[in-house]
């Protein structure tokens, strides 16, 4: 049994930081990473022209600003260069392939008790914390959805987090499922490498420019949600006009009164719209069945493919191992962003 003040789960972004602003008070802890790399998200399931879709300013660490030079929107490269910095400006040393399995609360102690397996050893590692930090994220496994006839297509079937380049399917017909961020810019990626493109839009979206979004977060210090989004979506007609007869309709909400209340973020615009709008990428509802190669839609559409990339989201995995038996100890998810400046107030663990 290890004892420790605070344990860390998770060498991410949000891990890191944590880790950081504990260091600046010289409040001991262990950071835990199950993969063998930090940020292992953008490392190893990124697509090769992903840029923080948010500006520079909205996207750093906490005690260390960006270079002088770095662009306004960071391309994936340069954010993990900015990571790696991190870890040597702050002297982290994660402990890499140690995946958590259980970790339950004493009460009558007061202390969290962590089981977890060291995979480069083989071994079990036993932790007994004061304090437990979540930070592994709502992305650690791949989401796709059950397909009727998904088991019989003949083509290639990816997750999004598989994809690097459209290079390797100039010419073919692919379909994209998912319209958040990445699979409308998957989508785009796609387009621009000669593939037939098209894409599954279910669900209502905002789409935006990154300009609107960097004008919209600027202004949240200064207005309400709800007049900031009248705003943001009167630009945003200028700028796209009428979409629906395009198969994209906008939600009730605003988008930041969206992103508040549910989390769901509107799709920054990479020049997607454009090529929908000049039919080289065409929508597509719903899927009821897979036949083959053949795919049908909501409608009774049909149209054939050589694959499809499923640009659907992830799943936590922090539910199968964090066993909160008191809704007091559990962390909201709102709750997390903020974490970090909780900690940089504190002077000390009791402060909390």
């Amino acid at each position: 049994m290890e004892e420790v003040v605070l344990l860390i789960v998770g060498a991410g972004p949000a891990g890191l930081a944590t880790a950081a602003c504990l260091s600046q008070f010289s409040i001991p802890y262990v950071i835990v990473e199950r993969e063998n790399c930090s940020a292992s998200l953008w490392r190893n399931r990124t697509y090769d022209r992903l840029k923080l879709h948010l500006a520079r300013e909205f996207c750093e660490l906490p005690h260390m600003p960006y270079p002088a030079d770095t662009p306004t929107y960071i391309p994936k490269n340069t954010f993990i260069k900015y990571v790696d910095d991190y870890i040597e400006c702050f002297t982290i040393h994660p402990r890499y392939l140690t995946v958590v399995e259980s970790s339950t609360y004493d009460f009558n102690g007061k202390y969290w008790s962590i089981m977890a397996r060291d995979m480069a050893k083989c071994t079990i590692v036993n932790y007994r914390a004061k304090f437990l930090v979540v930070a592994s994220g709502e992305n650690s496994v791949e989401n796709i959805p059950v397909v009727p006839g998904l088991e019989n297509f003949s083509g290639v079937a990816i997750h999004s987090s598989c994809y690097k380049s459209g290079i390797d399917y100039s010419g073919r017909n692919v379909l994209v499922i998912g319209s958040g961020n990445s699979g409308m810019e998957i989508t785009y990626d796609l387009a621009s490498h000669g593939a037939n493109t098209s894409i599954v839009i279910r669900s209502p979206i905002h789409v935006m420019t990154k300009e609107l979004i960097r004008l919209g977060m600027t202004l949240v210090h200064y207005l309400p949600l709800k007049m900031i989004d009248g705003l943001l979506l009167m630009m945003a007609n200028f700028v796209f006009g009428d979409l629906s007869r395009h198969g994209i309709t906008r939600p009730e909400n605003g988008p930041l009164v969206l992103k508040s209340e549910t989390g769901r973020s509107a799709v920054i615009d990479v020049g997607t719209i454009g090529l929908i709008k000049n039919d080289k990428i065409k929508v597509h509802g719903r899927i009821t069945k897979i036949k083959g190669k053949i795919i049908e839609f909501e409608g009774g559409k049909e149209a054939s493919f050589d694959a499809i990339v499923f640009a659907t989201g992830y799943k936590s995995t922090a539910n199968s191992w964090l066993k909160v038996m008191d809704k007091k100890l559990a962390l909201p998810k709102k709750q997390l962003p903020v974490l970090c400046q909780k900690i940089r107030r504190c002077r000390s663990l009791a402060d909390w």
